[in-house]
């Protein structure tokens, strides 16, 4: 019963540790394409949490960050907080963060002990999900920012998803790296 109660405790800080890391990345923040959207590392955050903990913790800790985000906390990017964040053109881009974290962690599966040998079919695995979570967090993202807008998609995708590529494959691939040296780590407390 004790181990139980530890264990559950153990899986609420490591949830709120990475949704506090999230919720850190709103200060990197650079502005960058026509439509006035920032580059941030919530996103590379979100998929990352996933990949460590698991879709269920790791879609949890993005959730808690943005229930925290919506109730007001200026954490969103740019340090902007309140609902009207997540009902606005970038909103979408929240919803991907938590569909990103959620698929990655279920395709990355739930850290291991045995994940300290790095086999091809295991780093494969990791960069599936996070390659999988980058993919998802646009999915929301562009129908939501057209429907509030009212621009078309080629306009959409010049100003919310091409300026971003580059940047969006270095912290894939650093997610990856990150992933891959971390799970062992989560795995021995998240049993």
């Amino acid at each position: 019963m004790e181990t139980q109660k530890a264990n559950k405790t153990v899986h609420s800080v490591f949830t709120a540790f990475f949704a506090a890391l999230i919720s850190v990345g709103a200060f990197i923040s650079i502005p960058a394409g026509p439509l006035g959207i920032s580059i941030v590392l919530q996103n590379m955050l979100c998929v990352l949490s996933g990949c460590i903990l698991g879709g269920i913790q790791g879609a949890a800790a993005v959730g808690l960050f943005i229930a925290a985000g919506a109730v007001g906390l200026p954490i969103f990017a740019g340090g902007n907080g309140g609902f009207h964040v997540l009902f606005g053109p970038v909103g979408g881009f929240y919803y991907g963060y938590f569909l990103a974290a959620l698929v990655a962690g279920f395709i990355a599966g739930k850290p291991k002990l045995t994940d300290k040998k790095i086999s091809p079919a295991y780093a494969t695995r990791i960069a599936l999900a996070s390659l999988a979570g980058f993919v998802l967090i646009y999915a929301p993202a562009i129908p939501w920012a057209m429907a509030k807008t009212g621009k078309s998609l080629p306009t959409i995708f010049a100003g919310y998803v091409a300026p971003f590529l580059v940047g969006d494959t270095i912290k894939m691939v650093a997610t990856i790296f990150l992933s891959l040296i971390l799970r062992p780590i989560a795995a021995r407390y998240l049993k």
